[in-house]
């Protein structure tokens, strides 16, 4: 199997329509044990969805994104556990409501800073902060850490200072790449296309940006199916992409190459 003995730790897992739960289910069946992460109140609900997994429950391990103890603590529960880990997921992304929906130009410093560190600079946290870990992997094929994104080379409809932590997250992933390389760890990101998921429903807006995907995208994209992002995830954490790094990957049924949809209409992003 193409994860067979690999350890992974997945973050983001919430509910079982998230992304990140798929990329966990397909990890577990692609042979992988891995382990989830959660904190506060919300970890209840990980803890329960885990149950959902076809592979058993994993733990979970408390990480608040923004608490460098949480980080350091997970660093060393994984060297404790396995001595190293082989591929992290990044499925970690927050704005503040006033940062999204169109209110681009009148959003405050204060919220444009929490949607940037929880969204993007996280990523560099997370990476930095799971170096040991990821670096003890060297000899086994080396570290994967693999986040998520929305095509931030876009200003899309209502996702506002979201679509620049997206930016911001995208370039993170390339200076990663090149500051983590030496280490034997690829960073690597995969933008998706519009998933129903619980996020996605509570972005102001969302079916604006859905009902052109289902137009203009050369492939049957489904709104409701995260499978075939979570066997991208899944791919770049593998043996198979040991050479890939720096890389934003689109899996989004061919949307992001089109400039006009299906019928010849142009259609601006």
């Amino acid at each position: 199997m193409l994860l067979e003995g690999k350890k992974l730790l997945v973050t983001g897992v919430l509910t079982d329509d998230s992304i990140a739960y798929s990329v966990a289910r397909v990890a577990q069946e692609a042979g992988a044990e891995i382990l989830l992460t959660s904190f506060g109140r919300a970890r209840s609900l990980t803890e329960r969805v885990a149950k959902k997994l076809p592979g058993g429950a994993p733990d979970v391990l408390e990480l608040d994104i923004n608490d460098e103890g949480h980080i350091e603590a997970v660093s060393k529960e994984l060297m404790s556990r396995w001595g190293y880990v082989d591929g992290v997921v990044h499925a970690i992304g927050f704005a503040p409501s006033d940062a999204l929906g169109g209110n681009f130009v009148n959003t405050t410093w204060e919220s444009v800073a929490t949607a940037f560190q929880t969204s993007a600079y996280s990523l560099k946290a997370l990476g930095v902060g799971l170096r040991e870990p990821m670096s003890a992997a060297k000899e086994r094929g080396g570290g994967s850490l693999v986040s998520l994104t929305f095509d931030g080379r876009f200003a899309w409809p209502i996702y506002d200072w979201m679509g620049v932590a997206k930016a911001g997250l995208e370039a993170i992933t390339r200076y990663l790449a090149r500051d983590l390389g030496a280490d034997g760890i690829r960073v690597n990101t995969v933008s998706a296309g519009p998933i129903r998921t619980m996020a996605g429903k509570s972005i102001p807006g969302f079916d604006q940006i859905a009902g052109h995907w289902l137009d203009r995208s050369p492939l049957d994209w489904s709104l409701t199916d995260a499978t075939p992002v979570g066997q991208m995830v899944c791919f770049l954490m593998s043996d198979w992409a040991r050479m890939t790094s720096g890389e934003m990957i689109h899996v989004d049924g061919g949307y992001h190459a089109m400039g006009t949809d299906i019928r010849g209409e142009r259609i601006d992003t």
